[in-house]
């Protein structure tokens, strides 16, 4: 039995929340990943998983266990890391995670620079609304907008982002004037479905209660309600960066700016680690400054 492979496939399980959103992850069968965790439970002649129909949990056992084995799997990896010369020169791969729209519009272009510059290093850019587990292991680098819900992460301020209220020039026409959020209650609306983050952080309070008005439509993305405000179809609260350019374009109006309530903050973030692989230090450095002039951009869209 390879105990390294089982101790990193218990910490997935865990961080996945299922044994088959951890097989998926790693790319094998869900018998062949339950039964090396099962073969680690006999070696050590202790139970760590409790299994039921509604979810994993750990016992004692299972919880000492864990945070031992998250301290080796991350020892080993760094032990590795250096060996192959990446605390020395930029190489290897760099997982950098960002919000979807966000990571589309203003990280990927960051990355296509630095890779032109650092022929050495690959880099898996993952888009999604979600926030990823950095401590554990998920990514290297994290963008975030928002505030954050782990203090233990390293992270550097680079701007702050507005929410606003937008909606079209001509669906702005065929109504009353809107002077106060109260006016929003006789618009139609667009709402955002999309999922919240198991450990975001308390939304943060605004100056005012903010009316939905008469919901007319949900939809799964921002890309969606972008479409759906331009088509007339209500007003949307969105974050700035998202109808910057419908905004520039005169296709979006934006509403009761005076109402906002507090930026939102936006951070580049990194685990807290012993030492830092060239690599990951190079894109903090390379991409920081950059993501700032980004900000104060948007901001002035």
């Amino acid at each position: 039995m390879d105990r390294l492979e089982a101790m990193s496939l218990l910490i997935d399980t865990l961080d996945e929340g299922s044994f088959s959103a951890a097989a998926k992850k790693r790319g094998v069968p869900v018998a062949t990943l339950t039964r090396k965790i099962g073969q680690l439970e006999q070696h050590l002649g202790a139970a760590l998983l409790v299994r039921s129909t509604r979810k994993l949990s750990l016992t004692d056992a299972g919880q000492r266990y864990l945070a031992g084995a998250r301290q080796i799997i991350t020892q080993v990896a760094e032990v590795e890391r250096e060996a192959a010369g990446e605390f020395r020169e930029p190489t290897g791969r760099l997982v950098v995670s960002a919000p979807r729209m966000f990571g589309r519009l203003h990280v990927l272009p960051i990355v296509k620079d630095f890779l032109t510059l650092h022929e050495g290093i690959s880099v898996d850019l993952q888009l999604n609304d979600g926030n990823v587990n950095l401590a554990a292991g998920a990514a290297d680098i994290a963008v975030r907008i928002g505030a954050l819900a782990d203090t233990s992460l390293i992270g550097t301020r680079l701007g702050s982002m507005r929410t606003v209220v937008v909606a079209s020039p001509a669906l702005l026409d065929r109504h009353r004037e809107v002077q106060h959020p109260d006016d929003l209650k006789f618009l139609p609306s667009i709402k955002l479905t999309l999922p919240t983050p198991a450990d975001a952080p308390e939304p943060q309070k605004t100056k005012i209660y903010w009316p939905e008005g008469q919901i007319r439509l949900l939809v799964p993305s921002t890309e969606a309600a972008i479409d759906a405000a331009e088509a007339e179809l209500g007003f949307v609260r969105l974050l700035h960066y998202q109808a910057a350019e419908a905004l520039v374009a005169g296709r979006l109006r934006l509403l009761l700016a005076s109402f906002e309530g507090e930026p939102a903050p936006v951070h580049i973030l990194h685990a807290a680690l012993p030492q830092l692989p060239q690599k990951t230090r190079r894109f903090l450095d390379f991409a920081s400054s950059r993501l700032r002039a980004t900000l104060i951009a948007v901001g002035k869209a």
